[in-house]
Formats: C-alpha cells, structure tokens, sequence
C-alpha cells in the first residue's frame, strides 16, 4: 500500500490490484474502510482499532494473485480522533476527511491549555492545510466501518456480525458553575455558593429526568473541579453532558429540559452558569445499496442477517453526511467497552473479515458490469 499521513493526523493506506483504470491515465475511484485510532482513559484494545485491522485485512486477500482482480482501489484509514475526550470535540479526524472540518476548532483546547492547532503542528503537521485532506465524494463508491458492538445483542442473538441500521443522535456538552470560593472552616454554611454542590444537584436530576424520558440516554461523565483543594468551597465546576435519541427532535428537546433545570438549581444555588462547550451529531441512516449488499454478504457467511441500531458515535455519522456508507458491527463478549476488559473472539473477526471480501467481491461486479 501507499501510505501518508495528512494535515489532521490520519494515517492512510491505498491498494490497488487491477490495472485495468491506470491503463487509461484516470485516477481510480476507491473503496474506503477505516476507523478510529484514538482511544479513552483506561480503555479497551478493540474500539476503533480493531475497524482498521480488518480493513487492512481486506486488502491484504485481494493483493494475492488468486483473488479478484479489482476495478477500484482500497483505501483504509485509520482516523486520528474520533472520541473527543482531549478537546471535548469528537471526530476530528473523519471530519477532514469528509470535508467537514470547521477552522474553529483549531482553537479549542485541552486541561493543560494546548490548542488544537498547536497539538497538530507539535506533531509535525500543518494545521492550515487540513482542508487538503478532504477527499472528493465523486471519487469514493463507499465507506466501510467495521466495529465492535459495545452492547449485547449480538451476543444475545447468538450471532458473530450484524448490520448497523442508524446511528443515533448525539449530543455532547460542557457546563460551568460558577459560586465563590472560601475558607472551609471560617465560611457558616449559610449562605455559601458552592459550586460543586450545585452541579451535584443538577447531576441527580439529569439522572431523575432522564429515567421519565423513553429511550434517552444521559450521562454526566467528567467532572473539573477549582480550587479543588479539601479545606476550600469550591469555587468553579465543569461538568460534561452527553445526550442520546434515536430521534433527534426528542434529544433537542431533552438537551433544552437538562439545561433550563441547570438554570434554576444554578439561581437557587446562588451560582452563575454558562455552556462553554456544546456539539450536535444528528442521527444517521446509511445507503441503502451498501446496507443490501452487506445484508447479502452476512446471509452467504452466517444464514442470518441481524439490524441493529448504534447507540454510540462512530466515524461512519460524519462520512455519511459525503459519501455513501454502511457499518458491520462484531458481537462483543461481555458488552463491556471503554475498559480495558473489552474483548472479541478471533472467530467472530474472521467472520467479520470473510464477509466484507464477499461484499467487495459483490461492488466489484456491479462496477464491472
């Protein structure tokens, strides 16, 4: 394969085994597999990576002379940030690829003050030329994003693979409360403008209004806390909020309900309050034609063909938005993701990377006829 990294930190591979488009001095068009790279604190070996080792799979079978002769060339991508834990942005590195990439997110930072532009170019690579890393949607027949499940109905229905139906929606915010810092032991409890007392209030109930909401899924999972020393209120608290629904005018609505109710416990708490951060991902269908090819590849491999939605992100909801796209999904014993227990069976992988060389084989003969 020929292989570079761009101006976002993605590093990609091409193969090409037919000559039959170079022969007529055209640039090929491609297939796209991929995903992420970039993992969380504490995580597992197998959320993201594992996409780009079966992708890399695939292009290893068609380099061998037996194997189809393709009429397009394999890119596999191995994207540089996809969970957004560090700048509180996610899927920068798809985002690039796709075009999608807004300049403004250069200047976010993370918990030491480090830039996302001066976290690029510490790295080597050119900030002001990531939009050179966006591919031309005329060029691509699809992308493919093979991933672990992270939940259990693979297990529970017996089966090693899956189809992703959707992608839900997704929406991620930063809120601070802003009280007073003072002296734990000179300050009477009343009245004092804690903080972190009144982010906790309104962590109880994002929790408690969450239950009352069908299908939601809420979760206050990081939490910055100043001066954070045990003899001082504290005086500022960042809290993260992430928000989930299959339908987006629901988690719109949900995100309005959490953050009115952090308005008020915030006045009654006697403590400030602001957004400083807020990301919207809406849900996500995938192409029609590669969902049937890959339904069709499923069934030759296993007999049967499982739909599931995701609940989590993916890289595969920004390059939907450009190129046409379809996600396979790998049981996950266990259902435990994000924690170094994750696991696969090697099996299941295999499953997963025969199917995908059936469904190349099946976009190579659309092509070719």
């Amino acid at each position: 394969m020929t292989v570079h990294v761009d101006a976002a930190g993605n590093i990609a591979g091409r193969f090409f085994s037919s000559d039959s488009v170079t022969k007529r001095n055209i640039a090929p068009r491609t297939l796209i597999f991929g995903s992420h790279l970039d993992t969380v604190p504490n995580g597992g070996a197998f959320d993201g990576v594992l996409g780009v080792l079966i992708g890399l799979a695939v292009a290893e079978h068609f380099s061998k002379p037996e194997s189809t002769q393709l009429p397009f060339a394999i890119d596999v991508i191995g994207f540089s940030e996809e969970e957004g834990v560090r700048f509180a942005q996610p899927y920068l590195g798809s985002a690039a690829i796709a075009g999608l990439f807004d300049s403004a997110w250069l200047d976010r930072t993370d918990d030491q003050g480090i830039s996302v532009s001066q976290a690029i170019s510490d790295f080597g690579l050119s900030p002001q030329n990531i939009a050179d890393a966006a591919v031309d949607p005329s060029t691509v027949i699809g992308f493919i994003e093979a991933h672990i499940e992270q939940g259990p109905v693979l297990e529970s229905a017996g089966q090693p693979i899956g189809v992703v139906s959707s992608i839900i929606g997704q929406t991620r915010l930063v809120v601070e409360f802003l009280g007073v810092a003072g002296h734990a032991g000179t300050t009477p409890m009343t009245p004092r403008h804690d903080a972190l007392v009144t982010a906790g209030h309104w962590i109880h109930e994002v929790n408690r209004t969450a239950l009352s909401i069908d299908g939601i899924r809420a979760t206050v999972g990081r939490i910055n806390v100043w001066p954070n020393a045990s003899n001082v209120i504290p005086g500022r608290v960042e809290a993260s909020l992430d928000v989930r629904h299959a339908a987006d005018d629901v988690r719109e609505r949900s995100v309005a309900q959490f953050l009115a109710l952090a308005a008020l416990i915030a006045q009654n708490g006697g403590a400030g309050l602001s957004v400083k951060h807020r990301s919207d991902v809406d849900s996500v269908c995938f192409s029609k034609r590669l969902e049937t090819l890959m339904c069709d590849a499923i069934d030759a491999t296993t007999g049967t063909v499982v739909r599931l939605p995701s609940g989590a992100g993916h890289d595969a909801a920004i390059m939907a938005k450009r190129f046409p796209t379809s996600m396979l999904f790998v049981r996950h014993p266990g259902g435990i993701s994000h924690h170094p227990d994750e696991r696969v069976d090697a099996s299941d992988v295999g499953v997963a990377i025969d199917t995908l060389i059936d469904l190349v084989n099946r976009l190579a003969a659309q092509e070719i006829s």
